[in-house]
């Protein structure tokens, strides 16, 4: 039964991956799993349900069997100005659907096994305007995970985990048509609308647990950076010839039971978004050539993250959430050029939740979450001649999961 109802939940969550999209924390989510995102993402030190293996590997040493299945609707409201007089434009496309799952399975009192499929990230928008060529402006990215994982118990208090990552990636752009003579070719072939194109690549995430006191607990994590093949249809648009692998990340947790009803987690965590020149290199478009190795890009920047969470188990049936999640903004004031395309300018988060025993063995959790309001205002020159853009977002979500147990 457990078997049929996780290979049923993974061809949903495979079948709806045409329309996951994401951006929080630069486009990375704030936090995977529900009830994880009801504690402003922390959940290094601090695993809730089977989708904590996607933050730490380790955690399924200290998970049960159990089989979680959430959806997030998620509606980040994007504005754009460019300066022209025509005042802000809205993004169209506000509302998506976002399914996750999780499976966590001991072997044996030393070894787990788990597996999760995910959204890592993304962004998406549709403007009803031309930004940078003849027709409207469009970009879409979108990033999921398949992560199988196996832990090992090293000690009762100590345990390591490994996942192997595997990430799909789409992207789709339109109306960039002004940047062709940017570009090598000095054509639109490899530059914009050229449909979905997908990238591929395995990469791998280690994790740690450790029970330092009967109320403390520590955890970390890296990932190094996974390399992804080209998006070949859009090598004149992204430097090196297409290339947008994965950024590095790594992080530390902390989780304090303060009571018997009450515990504290905390994480913190970098991402690594320089090392990647597609993103990281500066727009000088008019100076090099797009998708060329030192080829223009949207000039983000590293970022630290940092997530706080509270849970307080009012009763053996409820329990509550609440957590706050700030992360630096990887976007500069000097290129918010081509950050129209990704306007990520979120810095805070304000998250609540709260899970619903119905019997000792199955959960319902719900969160909600909503980043402020964030205004990045640049300057730049655009192809179509504008001299400044404006760029900001706020952003809703609501998440439901179920959780079964079967210990």
């Amino acid at each position: 039964m457990p078997c049929n109802r996780f290979i049923t939940a993974l061809l949903l969550i495979l079948i709806a991956w045409p329309n996951l999209s994401w951006a929080t924390n630069g486009y990375f989510q704030h936090g995977i799993g529900v009830k994880e995102q009801g504690l402003g993402g922390a959940a290094i030190a601090y695993p809730q349900s089977a989708l904590s293996v996607a933050t730490n590997p380790a955690a399924a040493a200290t998970l049960g069997r159990q089989f979680d299945i959430g959806l997030n609707w998620f509606t980040p409201h994007r504005s754009a100005d460019n300066g022209d007089g025509s005042g802000y434009h809205k993004s169209e496309c506000a509302n998506f659907i976002i399914p996750q799952l999780g499976y966590n399975h001991p072997l044996n009192t030393k070894l787990s096994f788990a597996f999760a499929a995910y959204a890592n990230g993304g962004m998406k928008t549709d403007w009803p305007y031309s930004f940078f060529g003849t027709t409207e402006t469009y970009s879409e990215l979108e990033q999921m995970v398949i992560a199988p994982t196996l832990a090992i118990n090293l000690n009762r208090k100590h345990a390591l985990g490994l996942s192997i990552n595997y990430i799909r990636q789409t992207f789709e752009a339109r109306g960039l048509q002004g940047f062709a003579p940017a570009t090598p070719s000095g054509t639109t072939a490899y530059l914009t609308d050229g449909g979905e194109d997908v990238s591929t690549g395995w990469g791998l995430r280690i994790g740690y647990s450790g029970q330092l006191a009967p109320a403390l607990r520590i955890g970390a994590f890296w990932q190094p950076r996974t390399k992804m093949s080209a998006f070949d249809d859009y090598q004149e648009l992204f430097a090196e010839g297409g290339e947008l692998d994965i950024p590095e990340t790594f992080g530390l947790g902390l989780a304090v039971d303060l009571s018997e009803k009450l515990t504290l987690a905390t994480d913190l965590v970098k991402i690594c978004y320089s090392d990647i020149p597609a993103l990281s290199n500066f727009n000088t478009v008019g100076t090099d050539l797009l998708g060329t190795d030192n080829g223009p890009g949207f000039g983000w920047r590293d970022i630290t993250v940092a997530k706080l969470g509270v849970a307080y188990r009012y009763s053996p049936a409820l329990t509550l959430r609440i957590g706050w999640n700030h992360g630096e903004n990887p976007v500069r004031s000097s290129q918010t050029a081509m950050n129209v395309l990704s306007p990520a300018t979120i810095e805070d988060h304000l998250t609540l939740g709260f899970s619903w025993s119905f019997s000792a063995n199955s959960d319902l959790s719900m969160a909600y979450w909503h980043g402020f309001e964030n205004e990045i205002r640049g300057n730049f020159v655009a192809a179509n001649g504008a001299d400044a853009a404006d760029i900001k977002m706020y952003q809703d979500s609501i998440s439901l999961a179920w959780s079964w147990s079967f210990d």
